[in-house]
C-alpha cells in the first residue's frame, strides 16, 4: 500500500475514502476504531489517525466524544462537538447567571449529574470544576454558587 513511511497514511485516506464512496462504509455508521486499522494497514497509531484527520477536514467523518468517528451523510459537513463536561458546566452556568441558582445555592453533586445526564463521574467532575470562578466548594457539604 506504502511506498514509504511518509506516503502511508495518504495510502490508508484513499482507502478509506473508497470504502465511504462503495457504500461499504454507511452515513451514520462508525468506522472500524483506531486499534482494528492499525492492525488492518499495519503502522504506527499516528499514521492512522492522520489519515482519519484529513477525512475529518474533508468532512466526510466526523468524531463524536463517547461513539467514535462516524460517517457523514453526502454534503453533510460535520461541526466540532463540545465534549460533554462542557456542556454540562455550560447548563450549569447558564442556570448560575438567569438567577435559577442564586449566590448560595447549592449546585448538583456529581452523583446527581452523573444520573441526569448519563455521564461518567470525571465528566460530572469536570464539569463542575469548569464553574470554579464562579463556585465554592465546601469540603463534605458541596458546592455553592458565589456570591457576586
Amino acid at each position: 500500500m506504502r511506498s514509504t513511511a511518509w506516503g502511508a497514511y495518504k495510502g490508508i485516506t484513499e482507502a478509506l475514502r473508497a470504502r465511504l464512496a462503495s457504500g461499504e462504509l454507511k452515513p451514520g455508521s462508525t468506522l472500524p476504531s483506531e486499534a482494528v486499522l492499525v492492525t488492518e494497514y499495519g503502522v504506527a497509531r499516528n499514521t492512522v489517525r492522520r489519515a482519519l484527520d484529513q477525512l475529518a477536514e474533508e468532512g466526510l467523518i466526523a468524531t463524536q466524544p463517547g461513539r467514535g468517528r462516524l460517517v457523514n451523510a453526502p454534503g453533510e459537513r460535520s461541526t466540532p462537538t463540545q465534549p460533554q463536561y462542557q456542556r454540562i458546566a455550560a447548563e450549569l452556568r447558564s442556570r448560575i447567571e438567569s438567577g435559577e441558582l442564586p449566590a448560595g445555592a447549592l449546585l448538583p453533586s456529581e452523583s446527581a449529574l452523573v444520573k441526569q445526564h448519563g455521564v461518567a463521574r470525571g465528566t460530572a467532575r469536570q464539569a463542575l470544576a469548569a464553574l470554579q470562578d464562579v463556585t465554592v466548594s465546601v469540603q463534605g457539604k458541596g458546592r455553592f454558587v458565589k456570591p457576586r
